[in-house]
């Protein structure tokens, strides 16, 4: 897959001093994601079963033991998924996930 972009998940671990835990887990969620072959939402939650699969092609994973939200939308014809959010749970709870 290809993963646009990866720069809204370094703003995120490199905003602030409280979120640098995340560096290494979220780079590793872009690792996986980026070996990943997805033709079809079944095929995120068969790699990834903690993923929330939402309409429109958008997908919420959990990522360090669910300390950290990622919202993506997954264009799958094109094997493309654009990162939409980053953030903590909180964070994640303010937003409306389907929309952003």
């Amino acid at each position: 897959m290809r993963v646009i972009a990866l720069s809204t998940l370094k703003a995120f671990f490199n905003r602030s001093p409280a979120y640098s835990d995340a560096r290494e887990p979220l780079m590793a969620w872009y690792r996986q994601v980026r070996n990943s072959d997805w033709a079809a939402p079944a095929d995120v939650k068969q790699a990834m079963r903690s993923t929330s699969i939402l309409k429109d092609g958008r997908a919420v994973f959990n990522v360090a033991g669910n300390k950290y939200r990622v919202v993506v939308w997954i264009n799958y014809p094109y094997r493309m998924v654009y990162i939409r959010f980053v953030g903590t749970h909180r964070q994640y709870d303010a937003i409306d996930a389907e929309t952003i």
